[in-house]
């Protein structure tokens, strides 16, 4: 693991340059360093991740209003759930990271979205083919 970790974090991200990312992101240039890369693909996978539990949450509230357990099982559900999810993405947003530095290649931030609601969509997909085998 120090390995892949070596020089991963070459470039500091400091508050300040936090606040420009933003208007970087709008002029569509690449992202030069991992943690960079890291970062944006991580912070795409957390609001995609964050916006289908939220739908997801605010789905099992209506239907579990009624239920005395219901609506304090769907909270600890959704967030048991999210936490996973963040989890999983910060560790495959420091692999894709990794093998971009490993091939010298610099990342745009389109890319850096597609690999981050990408992660949501196959955790997606991957959640609902096991509870299909389940049935």
């Amino acid at each position: 693991m120090l390995l892949l970790l070596h020089g991963f974090y070459r470039c500091a991200v400091a508050p300040d340059h936090v606040k420009s990312t933003w208007s970087e992101a709008l002029q569509r240039r690449p992202l030069p360093c991992s943690a960079e890369m890291w970062y944006w693909v991580f912070l795409w996978a957390v609001f995609s991740s964050l916006f289908v539990h939220g739908v997801v949450g605010i789905l099992m509230f209506v239907m579990l209003q009624r239920h005395k357990q219901g609506r304090i099982l769907s909270l600890i559900l959704v967030s048991v759930g999210f936490l996973c999810s963040v989890s999983g993405a910060m560790i495959t947003s420091a692999a894709v990271a990794s093998i971009y530095r490993v091939a010298g290649k610099r990342m745009a931030p389109l890319e850096a979205f597609v690999f981050g609601v990408g992660q949501t969509v196959f955790t997606i997909m991957i959640s609902f083919s096991r509870i299909l085998a389940t049935l």
